[in-house]
């Protein structure tokens, strides 16, 4: 079949892949294909209204955000700002798309308000905790040791967003990922440096953009940053394999990243499947494992404890103890139960003296159909 003759709008797509632009994020994604990104994870300014310099009690001046980039006139100046550019990021996303926007407490809610005023859906609020965080150093506060990330849908009831569940559990060790993640912030060897100091004030470590992208995007898809910063998105986007698109409007910050990023090893394929559950993986009916000779009409299942044998018809139904249907609901007949899984219920004779749950049968079709090698 040939393939499809690509569009204008592929085209400009495909020329800003792995690239970062330098300009004005709103201008930009704007220049972008409508509904063509499949993630955007924002790192926006803070507005922290510092006053005044700084100091450690050892009256050392700490390295705080002052940047201009960080500065705003007023609130109404930084929600002018903020309107204009999730209005842009939300034109640009696909209607399955999500948005991660992360803050403190200086701009983390009115940027919540906006965000909801221009219809994205809150999926998460999630707390990263840091377990290093800097302390409060004039002692009339409590430290401030966590920021908020907003996770949230481009629209409420639109087509079903990506969510990795099972392998945030395995990366939990086969706990539900809850919405606290305690990690640390970036420092040491990850942190860059230029001249002996730090090449962004505001740098985020790689553990936690690689835990955003891991659960809500897959290998393939499309990641935008619209505050590229020093880089920190692509680098991790590049090593799970998705595509990424940075914007930044300082010149010497995507210079930096280019470097960064340049450096970064691409996973293989392999090493980037993740953990699903049995929901998303192929339906195989148990008349399939009969028609594929599998399993011969007339074989004889058992159950674990030796109690209850049923034996396979043609159709792919099973008669046991006067009972005929569907493995499940044979199955919860010689239970006396209300219902039952027959994948794990009912074993075979595997040829070798040994009995297995016919579930290894459906497992072997499907990776068949994945093209992957049963043995």
């Amino acid at each position: 079949m040939a393939r499809p003759t690509p569009t204008p709008q592929d085209s400009r797509l495909d020329s800003v892949l792995g690239t970062v632009q330098v300009g004005d994020c709103v201008q930009i994604m704007q220049s972008l294909p409508e509904a063509s990104i499949d993630i955007v994870f924002a790192d926006p300014p803070y507005n922290l209204q510092l006053e005044g310099e700084l100091r450690r009690p050892n009256d050392s001046v700490v390295d705080a955000v002052d940047d201009a980039w960080d500065q705003f006139a007023d609130f109404a100046t930084y929600d002018a700002f903020t309107r204009a550019w999730l209005t842009a990021a939300r034109r640009a996303l696909k209607p399955n798309g999500t948005l991660w926007v992360i803050g403190s407490y200086h701009n983390i809610y009115r940027v919540g308000t906006i965000l909801q005023d221009l219809g994205y859906w809150v999926l998460n609020d999630v707390i990263w905790r840091k377990t290093n965080p800097m302390p409060n150093f004039r002692g009339r506060r409590f430290t401030n040791a966590h920021e908020t990330l907003l996770w949230c849908a481009r629209e409420r009831g639109g087509p079903a967003h990506t969510f990795n569940h099972h392998a945030m559990k395995a990366l939990n060790d086969d706990l539900q990922m809850r919405s606290d993640w305690f990690l640390p912030v970036c420092s040491g060897n990850e942190r860059i440096k230029v001249d002996g100091k730090k090449a962004h004030a505001t740098q985020k470590p790689e553990a936690l953009l690689h835990r955003v992208l891991l659960s809500s995007s897959d290998v393939g898809d499309v990641v935008l940053d619209p505050f590229f910063g020093s880089g920190t998105t692509g680098a991790v986007a590049k090593r799970l394999r998705r595509r990424w698109i940075g914007i930044d409007r300082d010149a010497g910050y995507a210079a930096i990243a280019r470097d960064r990023i340049a450096a970064v090893r691409e996973g293989d394929t392999t090493s980037l499947e993740i953990s699903r559950g049995k929901r998303e993986e192929p339906r195989v009916p148990f008349g399939q494992v009969v028609e594929r000779g599998l399993l011969a009409p007339g074989a004889v299942l058992y159950d674990h404890r030796g109690a209850a044998r049923a034996r396979v018809r043609a159709d792919g139904t099973v008669v046991s103890d006067g009972a005929t249907g569907s493995i499940h609901s044979v199955g919860a007949h010689v239970q006396g139960a209300s219902a039952c899984n027959g994948w794990d219920f009912w074993l075979f004779d595997s040829g070798n003296g040994a009995l297995l749950p016919i579930d290894v049968l459906r497992q072997r079709i499907r990776a068949e159909m994945a093209g992957q090698n049963p043995n």
